[in-house]
């Protein structure tokens, strides 16, 4: 299929997509934001991936700058997560990502004789009503405020789960597929998240007769099922683990497990998973099916098998990074290069009624990129007048080299400038 430009397929995904420019999956569902409020920020980062007069295509869809970075009041796209887009980390054979991928994959071709479709290359623009809607978040849920999602406008944005394809896919007519791709999520900074990771979704559909003759119901068939299948790709992955199963919430299936696994001393978080709500099923025009659905994070896991310490690393090109890992060979313990001395910054201030700590990161981000490798909060007071204040320690260190302290002096007085003039807070 030819590329189409991103204004043309969003019109044909979206007919409100011009009206609404006038004016969140398993693993990364969930996101806590204190307030809804919404203020846009740019990021100083050079691009480094594209250009704003070059195109990107992504599933068949052309994309240029303007179509995601916009002067438009619900935009909050900083440019630096422009330059994550086309990446797609997780179709590199030779990549962690790609090397946990695949091995994914080889589990799947061979229990299921090639069953399952798979998709790793579908545009991660969608509408509001395919990130949020088809898949039931709630209207009021905190995954839909500005703060915690990447809004391209009202009626667009990045997606923040792999979950966000899978009613098209079920209105397409595919029962059983894995679709994995790069998602995006305001975030706090630290060494385990990242604005941008990588997750998969899994689906199996049954149709009546595939539970009729087993003496139950095709919930507790599905459930079965679905345990059975992700009990043997975690023994895949890990070897021979011990297991439980968690009884959870998504408000996209029910009923609603996690997978933990015993390793290396602690009990480990999988996956999210569950038999998918009739609802989703309808819409897609399954009335007589039922399903399972699974998700995971790529850089969650990856991060155990490989041994690497920081999520930033897998965005680095350094040789002595890259070259630790081959196609098909999957935990190889990552080994540390070099490690530099991190620099710690204070920075206090008086916060307000609208104050949101993702909104900090994204200020941290944009000036400081991957050198920024923690914003905590170390001090939080509330004086006799009723008003509150916060202390952020910020730790920046580089990956691959040593940061001189006119550098680092030059971020820090850069990121307390925009923080007091796009926060409107007041520094202590």
């Amino acid at each position: 299929m030819a590329a189409r430009t991103f204004a043309h397929h969003i019109l044909l995904s979206n007919p409100s997509f011009f009206r609404n420019s006038t004016k969140t999956g398993f693993t990364t569902f969930f996101s806590l934001s204190s307030s809804p409020s919404f203020r846009r920020y740019k990021s100083t980062q050079t691009l480094v991936a594209s250009s704003s007069s070059s195109l990107l295509e992504l599933g068949g869809v052309k994309i240029s700058k303007e179509d995601v970075v916009k002067d438009e009041p619900t935009n909050n796209v900083p440019d630096l997560i422009f330059t994550k887009l086309g990446l797609q980390l997780h179709r590199r054979d030779n990549h962690p990502l790609g090397i946990l991928k695949n091995a994914i994959y080889e589990y799947f071709d061979t229990n299921y004789n090639n069953q399952f479709h798979k998709f790793d290359d579908l545009c991660p623009i969608v509408t509001v009503k395919e990130n949020f809607d088809d898949v039931l978040v709630p209207a009021d849920h905190v995954s839909r405020s500005y703060n915690d999602t990447y809004y391209v406008d009202a009626g667009t944005v990045l997606r923040c789960h792999t979950s966000a394809h899978q009613a098209d896919l079920l209105r397409k007519g595919y029962a059983n597929f894995l679709v994995t791709g790069d998602v995006y999520r305001r975030d706090s900074i630290d060494s385990t998240h990242y604005p941008v990771f990588h997750q998969m979704e899994g689906v199996r559909v049954f149709n009546p007769s595939d539970w009729n003759d087993s003496g139950m119901d095709g919930t507790l068939y599905a459930a079965n099922d679905l345990k059975a299948c992700l009990e043997g790709l975690a023994r895949h992955l890990f070897g021979a683990v011990e297991m439980r199963w968690v009884d959870t919430y998504f408000p996209f299936t029910n009923p609603s497990f996690e997978l933990e696994i015993y390793f290396q001393e602690k009990w480990l978080e999988v996956l999210g998973c569950g038999v998918t709500e009739q609802e989703i099923l309808k819409r897609g025009g399954k009335t007589d099916n039922v399903a399972w659905a699974f998700g995971l994070g790529l850089e969650r896991l990856a991060m155990v098998l490989f041994d690497i310490p920081d999520i930033r690393l897998f965005w680095s090109t350094d040789k002595r990074f890259v070259s630790q890992f081959t196609k098909g060979q999957l935990g190889i313990k990552f080994k540390p290069f070099s490690k530099y001395p991190p620099c710690f910054k204070d920075m206090s201030f008086w916060i307000n009624d609208s104050f949101s700590e993702n909104n900090l990161c994204e200020i941290v981000r944009g000036v400081a990129g991957d050198l920024a490798e923690e914003v905590q909060l170390i001090d939080n007071f509330t004086n006799k007048k009723g008003m509150t204040s916060h202390c952020y320690r910020i730790t920046y260190r580089s990956m691959e080299r040593s940061l001189t302290d006119d550098e680092i002096n030059d971020l820090q007085w850069n990121v307390r400038d925009k923080v007091q003039s796009q926060l409107n807070v007041v520094m202590r």
